[in-house]
C-alpha cells in the first residue's frame, strides 16, 4: 500500500457545508445511527449563509417559525421574522444541541474531489488535508458564492468597494456618498437600515421589485412563555404558516393570472410611500408579480423618498474614476459601492471541482444546464448528492421544509446502500435524469416564474429554470420520500479491492431491469 495511502483519512459520509443544509444533514445522519461522518466547512464557525450575509438590516422574509428544522422547535423566537443575528444563534444552538461540533472540520474548503472507480469510493483534498468517504453530501447552498458584475473601470475607483454578503464593518458609511447596485432581496434591506446616516445614497436600478409590506412584530413573552409550555402549540403555528403558503403557490404555479389582486396591494403600498408620480412610475414593475421574489420591507419605500437618496432607473455600466455611469448615461460621485447583486445559483462553483465517472467536472456535465434526479442526483456522479440542488428553490414558502425533504432521500439512499452490502455505489440512470427533468420543465411551462415577463436569477444562461420547483412542498415530499432503485445503476468493485481493479455495473440479477428505469416518473410525484 502506498506511503499516501496508510495515513489517509476515510469515512463513510463527508458533507460539504454547514449551513441548514449541512448542519440538517450531519442531525440526519446521527438520527439514522450514522456516526461516521465529517463535515467540511470552509470557513471558522457554522451557519453558511446567514454567517457570511451580516449587512445592515439583514433578515429573513419567511416567518421565523416556518424558517426553522420541524426537529429543532424553537420557541424564543423573538420576532416573527427574525434578523440574522438570531438565525445564526439558532444555528450554533442546534450544533451544540445535536453534538455535531466533534464532526466539523473548520478551515476545510473543498479543493477538488475525483470519483475514483477502482475502489468506488471519493478522493477528497481540502485545504486542511485529504481524505477519502464513500458517500458525498453536497451541502454548499446556491447563496454561497457572491457575484459580482464585470464592469469596466470598476479597478480605478478610489473609493471603498464591497458586495453586500462581505460587507466590511469597519468602514464608517457616515456622511458618504454611498451607491448601491442593484434591487433584490439585500438591497431594500440596505438601503432603509443606511439611508439615515450617510450624506448620499444612489441606488442603480436595472428591473424595480414588487415589494408587499412586512408584518414583522415582536412576539410576546407570553407568546414565547406558552410555546415553552406546550410545545403543540408551535407545531400548530408552524403548521397554520406552511398551511397558507401552500394555498398561495397555487397562483404562482397554475394561475398566475390570478395574481393581479396581489399587484394592486404592492401599488397601494407603494403610494402610500411615494408621493412623487416620476419616481413612482419608475418604481413600478412591468412585469407579473411574483415572476421575480417578491420582496418584503416596510420601511424601504420611505427611505427611498427621502431627500438624500436618489434612484437612477438603470443599471451600473462603467465606473470612472470617482464617477458612476449608469446605462442610461446618468452619472453620480461615490466614495463607496455596494454591490446587492446576488450569488452564482445556476453556475455553481463547487462543480467546478467535483470531477465525476467520465473524467468531467460538475460543471461540463450541466454546461447546458443544470439536471438532477429529484434535485439530488446527476448521472455519471455516483454516491454524490446535492442538498438544494437543481429545481429545489422556493419562490415563496421556506426552504427548510425542501431541504428536510431532500434529507428524508437522503436517509433512503443510505438504507439502499446497506440493503445491498459491501462496497457499493448508486448512479442516477441518464435516462431516469432525463425524464424527471423533462416531467419538471413542463410544469415550469405555465409558471408565474416562466410566464411572467421578466429576467430573473431563476433562469440560467439559456433562459431554463433550473432553480424554483414548480409545486408544493407536499408535492416534493411525496416525490422525495424514497429512493427507486430502479432509478439508479449499481456499482461494486469488479473484483477484490486489493487488487486495483475497476468497478463494474452490477449483474441483472442486482440491478433491476433498464424497461423499469426508463418508465415515466408517476404525474402525482412530479406535480
Amino acid at each position: 500500500m502506498a506511503e499516501h495511502e496508510q495515513v489517509r483519512e476515510h469515512v463513510r459520509v463527508a458533507v460539504v457545508g454547514s449551513g441548514f443544509g449541512g448542519l440538517g444533514a450531519a442531525v440526519r445522519l446521527r438520527r439514522e445511527g450514522i456516526t461516521d461522518f465529517v463535515v467540511l466547512e470552509r470557513s471558522d464557525s457554522v451557519g453558511g449563509t446567514w454567517r457570511d450575509n451580516s449587512y445592515p438590516g439583514c433578515a429573513c422574509d419567511v416567518p421565523s417559525h416556518l424558517y426553522s428544522f420541524s426537529f429543532a422547535p424553537n420557541p424564543e423566537w423573538p420576532r416573527t421574522f427574525s434578523g440574522q443575528e438570531h438565525i445564526r444563534a439558532y444555528l450554533e444552538h442546534v450544533t451544540d444541541t445535536f453534538r455535531l461540533r466533534p464532526h466539523i472540520r473548520f478551515g476545510s474548503e473543498v479543493r477538488r474531489m475525483v470519483w475514483d472507480g477502482e475502489r468506488v469510493r471519493w478522493e477528497i483534498e481540502t485545504a486542511s488535508g485529504r481524505l477519502t468517504a464513500d458517500v458525498v453530501v453536497s451541502a454548499t447552498g446556491p447563496l454561497s458564492d457572491p457575484k459580482v458584475p464585470d464592469i469596466p473601470g470598476l479597478d480605478t475607483f478610489p473609493g471603498k468597494v464591497f458586495h453586500s454578503a462581505r460587507w466590511d464593518h469597519g468602514y464608517d458609511l457616515t456622511g458618504k456618498r454611498v451607491a448601491v447596485i442593484g434591487t433584490g432581496a439585500s438591497a431594500i434591506q440596505i438601503v432603509p437600515a443606511v439611508q439615515p446616516r450617510v450624506g448620499r445614497l444612489t441606488l442603480f436600478q436595472r428591473t424595480p421589485a414588487w415589494v408587499m409590506p412586512r408584518m414583522d412584530r415582536a412576539i410576546s413573552g407570553a407568546e414565547r412563555a406558552l410555546h415553552r409550555a406546550l410545545p403543540v402549540t408551535t407545531r400548530l403555528r408552524r403548521g397554520l404558516l406552511w398551511g397558507i403558503r401552500e394555498l398561495q403557490v397555487q397562483a404562482f404555479t397554475k394561475h398566475p393570472n390570478e395574481l393581479g389582486f396581489v399587484e394592486r396591494i404592492a401599488k397601494r403600498n407603494m403610494a402610500a410611500a411615494i408621493k412623487d408620480p416620476a419616481l413612482r412610475a419608475r418604481l413600478t414593475p412591468d412585469y407579473r408579480i411574483g415572476c421575480k421574489r417578491i420582496l418584503l420591507s416596510s420601511e424601504y419605500y420611505p427611505a427611498l423618498a427621502r431627500p438624500n437618496v436618489d434612484v437612477v432607473a438603470s443599471g451600473l455600466s462603467e465606473v470612472r474614476g470617482s464617477t458612476l455611469v449608469a446605462a442610461d448615461g446618468t452619472e453620480a460621485e461615490a466614495d463607496a459601492i455596494v454591490f446587492g447583486t446576488g450569488f452564482h445559483v445556476t453556475d455553481m462553483p463547487i462543480a467546478e471541482r467535483v470531477v465525476g465517472a467520465d473524467g468531467r467536472t460538475l460543471a461540463e456535465t450541466w454546461k447546458g444546464g443544470m439536471e438532477a434526479l429529484r434535485g439530488a442526483s446527476a448521472a455519471g456522479f455516483p454516491n454524490f448528492m446535492t442538498v438544494i440542488g437543481p429545481n429545489t428553490g422556493l419562490g415563496n414558502s421556506s426552504m427548510i421544509l425542501m431541504i428536510e425533504s431532500q434529507l428524508n432521500y437522503l436517509a433512503d439512499y443510505l438504507r439502499q446502500i446497506d440493503v445491498l452490502g459491501g462496497r457499493v455505489a448508486l448512479d442516477a440512470r441518464p435516462a431516469a435524469v432525463r425524464t424527471w427533468n423533462q416531467r419538471v420543465q413542463e410544469r415550469m411551462k405555465r409558471t408565474v416564474w416562466n410566464t411572467g415577463g421578466c429576467t430573473s436569477w431563476y433562469l440560467d444562461a439559456s433562459g431554463r429554470n433550473t432553480t424554483v420547483w414548480p409545486g408544493t412542498t407536499a408535492d416534493f415530499r411525496r416525490a422525495t420520500r424514497r429512493v427507486d432503485l430502479a432509478e439508479y445503476e449499481v456499482l461494486r468493485p469488479a473484483v477484490a479491492e486489493a487488487d486495483g481493479s475497476a468497478a463494474t455495473r452490477a449483474p441483472a440479477a442486482t440491478c433491476l431491469s433498464a424497461a423499469r428505469a426508463e418508465r415515466a416518473v408517476p404525474a402525482e410525484e412530479s406535480a
